[in-house]
């Protein structure tokens, strides 16, 4: 083989090894570093939902009645199945009065340990069955729709939507989303110390990726 025939397949295989190595690397590690104010903004003394006990804490603040938010829960659910275990998740509910009745429907679940299993099915039933309307459902079709995805009845449920329980962490989901600086939903939170602020759902995760990596190396 002549040398030009050897540096030429030489060439075709560096390209390829690249082409390769960039698309094992994570979406991340590709893009462009973010950038403050524009991609993502500093809580000014900002604290996490939740104590981090050495993990990096992702909050999704997130309305069942918001279409964006409904397209991001698929999203969230892939995302979430290529993260490593020092990444901890949470869901939380944007609060917009204090008797905001799907956050209270959402609080309810998780105080029964029916969150996970009821999340998508909200989803669902606003967005793609009309069960529930997007706004302004009553506690109690709340609490009928609850107790045929798992609650143990429709009285539980409705006493526990209106428990001081509730009301506690009505009041702290509030009290963080203000801290937060949040201004719409679907809002990632990385630490309590970053707001993504992103233009696209996609776009969204990319950034989260690449502060929850600042994260885990920051002293």
């Amino acid at each position: 083989m002549s040398v030009s025939r050897s540096v030429s397949a030489w060439c075709r295989w560096l390209a390829c090894a690249l082409l390769a190595l960039a698309a094992a690397l994570p979406a991340a590690a590709q893009s462009p570093a973010p950038v403050e104010n524009v991609d993502y903004a500093v809580i000014e003394g900002g604290t996490p939902w939740q104590p981090l006990d050495g993990h990096i804490e992702v909050v999704e603040v997130f309305s069942y009645g918001c279409i964006h938010c409904f397209h991001f829960q698929p999203m969230i659910d892939a995302w979430l199945a290529r993260q490593p275990r020092d990444v901890r998740f949470t869901y939380l509910p944007a609060v917009f009065t204090a008797g905001d009745p799907f956050a209270r429907a959402f609080f309810a679940a998780q105080s029964l340990g029916i969150d996970k299993r009821t999340h998508a099915a909200v989803f669902d039933a606003v967005h793609k069955t009309g069960q529930l309307p997007r706004s302004g459902a009553s506690l109690d079709a709340l609490a009928a729709f609850y107790a045929a995805h798992g609650a143990p009845s429709q009285a539980a449920f409705k006493t526990a939507m209106t428990s001081a329980q509730t009301d506690e962490r009505l009041n702290a989901a509030q009290a963080f989303a203000q801290r937060s600086g949040l201004q719409g939903t679907p809002t990632l939170i990385i630490n309590g110390r970053y707001r993504v602020q992103a233009r696209t759902l996609e776009g969204a995760l990319t950034i989260a990726d690449q502060l929850i990596a600042r994260e885990r190396v920051r002293p």
